[in-house]
This record gives C-alpha cells, sequence and structure tokens, in this order.
C-alpha cells in the first residue's frame, strides 16, 4: 500500500513513481506474487487532506501503472481503498450515490481509470458499525447473516431482495458507480469483519458474533453468490484482521477484530475456505457482552496523573464539537460546580462521545479518557448515557 502522505509527490513526477516502485515493488518481484497495489486508505475519509491529496488519487496511480509497465511488472492491480463513507446516500441500495463533494473531481477520474485497466473498486464495509449505529431498525441475525425467511429487504427501486446486510451495502456501491457511468467496474471488499470485544457499551462486540459473521462470510463467498445486483460476480474478499492490535488506540473494539490473540493462540476457530460445516465447530461462548448496560466517557483515573495541559486542550477541542457540547459546564450551567478541570474534563469527553460515538467518534482523548459503567453523574448535573 502506498502511504496516503506520498500520493501527492507520485501524482506530480512520474521519476517519483518509478523510484517508488523501484524501492518497493521491483525488488520482490518475480519472487513474491504481489496482485495488488493499493494507493492509500480511506484517503477521503481525511477532510484534513482534501485539497493536497483527493485529486491526485487517479494522477498517481497512472504513473505507477506507467511505473509498474517499465519495469516489465504487468499483473499488478492498481486501487485504493474507500469506506462506505464515500458515498451520500446507501439506502436504499438503488438510491447509492457518491458525495457531491468527490463525485466528479475523484471519483469519476478514479472510475476511468479502473474501468481501463480492469482493476477494482476496493471497499472497506463494515455492518457491525452500520447495525450498531441503527439497532431499532437493522436486526442482528440480517447483518450476521442468518436472517430467517422473514428478515429480509426488497429494495423499491428495484424489487431486489436482500437477505444480508453486506450485499446491500456493495449494492450502494454498484449503484453509485453506476451513476457515474461505470456500472461495471468490478467490486472488491478490502476489509470487512465484526470485533470479538470492545469497551462497555460498543454493543454486539463478542467473540460469538464475530465468529458467526467471520464463518458465514467465508461460507458465503466460497460459492461466489455475487450480489442482487451482480449475481455469480467473482469478488477478491480480505478479512480484517489476522491479529487483535492490542495497543491500538481508540475505542475497544479497535483492538478486537483479530482472528488471533497477540500471543497467536485463537480467538475462535475458523475455515476461511468456507468448507467446514456450522455444526463441526466447538460451542461458542454466550453473547455476555455490554449490549443492555449503559456507558459513560470519563477523565481516565480521575485526572490524577494527567498532563493537565493536554487535559485542557482535550476538553476545548470536545466542546467545539457539535452543538451545545459543553452548555452545561459553562457558569451557572447544572454542571459548572465543582468548577475544577477534571470535573469539566469528564462531562466534556462524554457529551462529546455521547453525540458522535455512533458516526466513528471515540471516547479516547490521546490516552485521557476512559470509558466506565458507573453513572458519573452528580446532583442536579446529569450526565447522558450509551442508553439515552
Amino acid at each position: 500500500m502506498v502511504p496516503n502522505a506520498v500520493i501527492p509527490s507520485l501524482a506530480s513526477s512520474r521519476a517519483a513513481a518509478e523510484d517508488w516502485v523501484a524501492a518497493n515493488l521491483a525488488p520482490h518481484s518475480p519472487a513474491t506474487r504481489v496482485m495488488y497495489l493499493l494507493v492509500g486508505n480511506e484517503v477521503l475519509s481525511n477532510r484534513g487532506i482534501a485539497g493536497s491529496t483527493w485529486r491526485a488519487i487517479a494522477p498517481a496511480m497512472a504513473n505507477l501503472h506507467r511505473a509498474l509497465r517499465a519495469h516489465g511488472i504487468r499483473k499488478v492491480k492498481l486501487g485504493t481503498t474507500l469506506a462506505m463513507g464515500a458515498l451520500s446516500a446507501s439506502y436504499p441500495p438503488s438510491a447509492g450515490a457518491f458525495r457531491d463533494d468527490v463525485a466528479e473531481d475523484v471519483i469519476r477520474p478514479l472510475l476511468r481509470f479502473l474501468n481501463a485497466t480492469r482493476s477494482f473498486y476496493f471497499v472497506d464495509a463494515y455492518p457491525y458499525f452500520a447495525w450498531a449505529s441503527n439497532r431499532d431498525a437493522i436486526s442482528l441475525d440480517y447483518a450476521l447473516f442468518q436472517g430467517a425467511a422473514s428478515s429480509h429487504y426488497v429494495d423499491p427501486g428495484t424489487g431486489l431482495t436482500y437477505t444480508n446486510l453486506l450485499d446491500q451495502m456493495l449494492d450502494a456501491v454498484v449503484a453509485a458507480m453506476g451513476k457515474l457511468g461505470y456500472g461495471s467496474v468490478k467490486l472488491a471488499v478490502s476489509e470487512t469483519g465484526w470485533p470479538s470485544g470492545g469497551d462497555a457499551g460498543e454493543a454486539g462486540a463478542n467473540v460469538r458474533n464475530a465468529a458467526t459473521y467471520n464463518r458465514n462470510l467465508a461460507a458465503r463467498m466460497s460459492k461466489n453468490p455475487g450480489t442482487p445486483a451482480r449475481p455469480g460476480a467473482k469478488m477478491p474478499v480480505f478479512l480484517f484482521s489476522l491479529y487483535n492490535e492490542d495497543q491500538k488506540p481508540g475505542a475497544g473494539t479497535e483492538r478486537h477484530w483479530g482472528l488471533y490473540y497477540p500471543n497467536q493462540t485463537k480467538v475462535y476457530e475458523i475455515d476461511l475456505t468456507g468448507q467446514r460445516p456450522s455444526r463441526s465447530y466447538p460451542p461458542l461462548p454466550p453473547a455476555d457482552d455490554t449490549d443492555s448496560s449503559p456507558a459513560w466517557c470519563v477523565l481516565a483515573g480521575g485526572g490524577k496523573a494527567a498532563d493537565k495541559k493536554a487535559v485542557q486542550a482535550a476538553l476545548d477541542y470536545a466542546c467545539q464539537q457539535g452543538s451545545g457540547t459543553c452548555a452545561a459546564i459553562q457558569p451557572g450551567g447544572a454542571c459548572y460546580e465543582p468548577d475544577t478541570l477534571d470535573a469539566h474534563a469528564s462531562y466534556a469527553f462524554n457529551s462529546y462521545w455521547q453525540q458522535f460515538r455512533n458516526a466513528g467518534g471515540t471516547c479516547f482523548f490521546n490516552g485521557l479518557a476512559e470509558t466506565t459503567t458507573k453513572d458519573p453523574s452528580y446532583g442536579s448535573c446529569k450526565f447522558s448515557s450509551s442508553e439515552d
């Protein structure tokens, strides 16, 4: 994968692209079989690099394509991974459309390149996040590929029937590409999976659900079913991830996507060929996570050992987000007293997390925050919880 920061230089210079291929791919060819070269990771999810990088994706890929051919490397497909956030609409699938800020200047040139080189649109598709933020509307069985006959959805725009959430997400991308005139570009799933653990309040993140999702995914994809909009289409699918990233920052789920623990023991058994009968697996543990337990985000350790300047900076950031995030800790507010940095930080962290957790906001703040199942509310100061 080409790091995001390198993309602008590769786009502006054929020589830079040739140097990158010479240093990173040529020494390993043909001894190592490289199938895909991904130019950037979810670049369109970072608005901070919009001006420098977004429009550089396709030109960088074009220069890398020339460089690969110059080195006699002809079987590597170029692409870039994009999150579902590249779409402005994904429901129903037939309404799928790319965001207005990227559709013409970024996505259209990308699709033109992918179409010309017979490569793939690589999408990071996580039914877990879609389900977790819409549990009232989406059944868990539908997200885990085990919906009953009554658990299906019919797209009113196409009449196509969906029996699982992943197909629904992928066909939204297919519809979005079609609206730009490139409905035949092949699709690849560059990341998907389900977390086996998480912090308090992170619903559905447990070993039972993770094993169920990934086993059913493997069994389904082994049959090349395609999607309702593309029946029988073959798709490369990459499971995220091999190991739990136990030192990764952010929400607890960020550290629990792996098939193995860092000590190399299995989180659960799985056959990635999809051929193993489900009844042959040992029993899974019950779904004993914190789905129904309320949770709050507060200053870690009571702030006793925290860097006060860092806490103040994190508090200021939290208060600048959303609407009324820190209104209650303003003079006269219900949570103004006690007027201390630690108390105000806990309120601000929690207020931010409750507003933005379903959109990807985390209870982290550079390691200054932690989740708790103990209600920090006091007197007339009420902290919103994950159940509110």
